[in-house]
């Protein structure tokens, strides 16, 4: 999807907006984020929610000099299941 910056400090939302050509008709019935790698001081999930065509996570923490990725995983109404994933490299800004 795409590559962020993050400060170590920072506690930003990040969105994906499923709606924008990838549901065809259906909505979000769960939505997961899944960091890697998980590691001690790694960035972490501080929250979630999820509408019928968006999915939004707030995340916290992060090792200067590390990238993670971070992964929106969701179940749709029809049962198929999609990911979408961010990269995110975190810098003292």
């Amino acid at each position: 999807m795409g590559f962020y910056l993050k400060d170590p400090g920072a506690r930003i939302d990040y969105t994906v907006d499923w709606a924008a050509g990838y549901l065809a008709g259906d909505t979000i019935a769960a939505s997961v984020w899944i960091v890697a790698p998980e590691e001690p001081g790694g960035i972490a999930v501080d929250g979630a929610a999820s509408e019928a065509g968006r999915a939004s996570a707030t995340l916290q923490g992060g090792i200067p000099g590390h990238v993670y990725r971070v992964t929106n995983r969701v179940t749709l109404t029809s049962g198929r299941i999609e990911e979408r994933a961010l990269s995110i490299r975190v810098d003292e800004r």
